[in-house]
């Protein structure tokens, strides 16, 4: 065992965990077990390293031009081990060592004391010494050189933002190509349209298709905004954004060294403050990717009303992928729409929760970063695996029977509809109710009615007639 003290008082620790007192204080103070992000944690690393690298500049600056520097930086040994420490954590490396649980108070203060700790022990261990022994490598006046919470942890939740929405861009993208190739196989392959859950009109497979595609083009677009309003970062700012006690050199660097090590276009804020302590712009971002939401939970419920057994003569089919019944044999259930939608669900209470904790802000800082973090990741954790499943699961799968579908459409009393412009609604009516009545195609009841000639009817039911926009006087002819 090793003891460690703090301002509070002290602590024992197993002597091999890399660890530290704060670690050990904020799991006892907040006993939840929802773990932090492993997103965030890299992201981390990469906050850390980019700190690291902009202090050996400056230090190298500052002792080229003022070799009597009173400024005192730390070793060069001391300095390499936390480098190639961040590089780890950014790496995802001593994940398990990270006690710190996602939901907690203090702003995040837990959150960047976790990870100094854990570098100060790493290089601790990389420098000869044992963990713990931090009158050679301390958490705050080394690991946490020239930072803050403030800014370390906001600046790191942005970059693990931008991350997850390039792997959001392309799960999305997967799954619009897919629902593509099914627009192009299925072009024109009749079905009924159907409006308020009755039968309406007449369509097509390959429309049906498109406007999903068309819906993920816009969330596809949508990300774009999403990075255009996540990329202003506080880094440099310190504890309120005034950038007290970080050297100028530090500030207008930092940033910069950030952007080249992750290659994601981070801008460092013009007003510090404000971007220290406003939150609107995560709020902004989560409202938008609410709209993927949206989309996918529309689609899912489709496609699940499309293949139930509600339906008589099911001609869209989705793959079986579970058992649904531990009673009931050879039952499947439509778990893939299921999850689509409940993800969907937890996407929207997450959205009540970030507005609401992001209004809580006070004056200089909001205190309630950590569960606006963890709930915009995991919106995104949600929306990647929503897209991901929907993709291989269902629509690589999915078939459509265009035999039974044009059955059902003629069997419809929807199709009488295409008919009004030329024999009028209540003609169109008698056959819809022929139809109706007798069960049969609208070919049979025209037989039996004689509204209008069997060589118009066939002419005027033709699929290119059908799906075409609008109609022309000379149709009617």
């Amino acid at each position: 065992m090793r003891r460690e003290k703090d301002y509070i008082g002290t602590a024992e620790l197993p002597s091999e965990v890399l660890y530290g007192i704060h670690s050990l204080r904020a799991k006892n103070n907040f006993p939840d077990t929802t773990p932090f992000s492993l997103y965030w944690y890299k992201a981390m690393g990469y906050v850390k390293l980019a700190c690291y690298k902009t202090y050996k500049e400056f230090k190298k600056a500052t002792l080229r031009i003022y070799p009597q520097s009173p400024l005192k930086f730390l070793d060069d040994e001391v300095l390499s081990a936390m480098i190639s420490t961040a590089e780890e954590i950014a790496d995802g490396k001593y994940f398990e060592h990270f006690i710190v649980p996602a939901i907690q108070g203090g702003a995040g203060t837990s959150i960047n004391m976790a990870v100094n700790e854990i570098i100060a022990n790493v290089s601790l261990l990389k420098t000869g010494n044992k963990p713990g022994e931090y009158n050679k490598i301390h958490p705050i006046e080394a690991a946490n050189i020239y930072q803050s919470t403030n800014d370390t942890v906001p600046t790191a939740l942005k970059v693990a933002v931008m991350f997850r929405l390039n792997d959001l861009e392309e799960q999305i993208n997967n799954l619009r190509f897919t629902i593509e190739k099914l627009e192009n196989k299925y072009r024109n392959v009749m079905r009924i349209g159907y409006t308020q859950m009755q039968e309406a009109v007449p369509s097509t497979y390959g429309k049906l298709f498109s406007t999903y595609n068309e819906a993920l083009g816009r969330d596809w677009w949508r990300i774009s905004k999403c990075f255009e309003r996540i990329k202003i970062v506080n880094l440099g700012g310190s504890a309120i954004g005034t950038s007290l006690t970080v050297p100028r050199y530090f500030v207008m660097n930092v940033v910069q060294t950030l952007r080249e090590l992750t290659k994601i276009p981070l801008t460092r804020a013009e007003n510090l403050i404000d971007a220290t302590q406003n939150l609107d712009a995560i709020v902004e971002v989560h409202g938008i990717l609410k709209a993927n939401a949206v989309n996918l939970e529309k689609i899912a419920s489709d496609v699940r009303l499309l293949a139930s057994e509600l339906v008589n003569k099911n001609e869209l089919k989705i793959p079986q992928k579970q058992v649904g019944s531990s009673i009931m044999p050879s039952k499947v259930n439509p778990v893939i729409p299921e999850f689509i939608v409940s993800a969907a669900h937890q996407v929207y209470a997450n959205d009540i929760l970030i507005s609401q904790l992001a209004g809580l802000g006070n004056l200089e800082l909001n205190a309630y970063v950590p569960l606006i973090g963890h709930s915009i990741l995991k919106t995104l954790d949600l929306l990647i695996a929503a897209n991901k499943t929907l993709n291989e699961n269902l629509f690589m799968e999915l078939i459509i029977d265009s035999q039974i579908a044009n059955e059902n459409l003629y069997k419809s009393p929807s199709i009488t509809t295409a008919l009004v412009p030329f024999v009028g609604y209540n003609k169109a009516a008698e056959l819809a109710a022929e139809i109706r009545k007798e069960h049969c195609d609208i070919f049979t009841a025209n037989s039996k009615l004689k509204i209008i000639s069997d060589e118009k009817l066939k002419e005027i039911l033709k699929p290119d007639n059908l799906i075409k926009n609008g109609f022309s006087v000379k149709d009617t002819l």
